[in-house]
């Protein structure tokens, strides 16, 4: 069977089970399966695929039919223009999160930092981060031993093992060392609206990284806490929260003698991002 067949067939197939990008899911799980990049087999759309690969496609196209995220099928996610090794051991990276990045960026541009990125899981924040601020370093942590085996083979992936550390730990234990920069995507989600998210997250996705307890601010709290006696004098600690949660997370900041510097919405016009200075 050739490929334009293929994907013919496998797009009518999830469209059947009401996959939204059935045939982009289609073309890159067909791109998995042969080892080619989604534009090489676009380009040879007439290429015949032998049998031993349709069964291979065929398997993956019933993960995704029932909703198992494409990154997680795939293992990989793009994010900051780059293609992050991703499981279900990690949060799939997103847009939203990319907005983080660039505001850091700006602020930071040529300038030399330490960096702390707390519950990191791909790695995908710092990583980024250092690939464009050549100058920095700095340390990600997660509780999840997986994550961080994930993320230091992002780092391998990119040449940047010698700029950044992967710990497996929790920010409760305590760093000798003090930070320019604290930067985390902590879980933000109330714990009774867990039941709420698509099948594709909640099925799918690590529920430590999604739970944020009661009122979906257990960890930004902590983090805030915690990142006062780790961050340098005039340091910034950068946070992607939830939707609605700017009034409680701005007043849990200035509570505890930080000064918001800025916010950033996201697609929506949600604030996403609070960016604050520890005075």
């Amino acid at each position: 069977m050739k490929v334009f067949k293929i994907i013919q067939n496998g797009s009518s197939f999830l469209r059947k089970f009401n996959i939204a990008n059935c045939i982009l899911d289609t073309e890159l799980l067909l791109a998995k399966t042969l080892n080619k990049s989604r534009e090489e087999i676009l380009i040879n759309s007439d290429l015949k695929i032998n049998r031993t690969d349709i069964l291979t496609f065929n398997k993956y196209l019933q993960r995704r039919s029932k909703n198992e995220p494409i990154a997680y099928i795939i293992k990989e996610k793009e994010f900051w223009s780059k293609k992050f090794l991703v499981t279900n051991d990690t949060l799939i990276p997103r847009p939203e999160t990319e907005l983080l990045v660039e505001k850091l960026l700006k602020l930071y541009n040529g300038k030399k930092i330490t960096i702390l990125d707390i519950g990191t899981g791909s790695g995908c924040i710092i990583i980024a981060l250092l690939n464009s601020l050549k100058k920095s370093s700095g340390i990600g942590v997660d509780i999840s031993k997986d994550a961080i085996t994930i993320a230091k083979k992002n780092a391998q992936k990119f040449n940047l093992y010698n700029r950044v550390k992967f710990l497996n730990k929790s920010v409760d234990n305590v760093f000798v060392k003090k930070f320019d920069l604290i930067v985390s995507n902590p879980p933000y989600i109330k714990r009774k609206d867990l039941k709420n998210l698509s099948d594709d997250i909640k099925k799918y996705e690590p529920r430590m990284a999604l739970d944020g307890g009661k009122d979906g601010l257990d960890l930004i709290k902590k983090v805030i806490y915690k990142s006062k006696n780790i961050l340098k004098v005039k340091g910034i600690l950068a946070l992607e929260i939830g939707n609605g949660q700017i009034k409680k997370v701005s007043k849990i900041l200035i509570d505890n003698n930080y000064r918001i510097i800025g916010l950033t919405k996201d697609y929506k016009n949600n604030v996403r991002c609070v960016f604050a200075r520890y005075c």
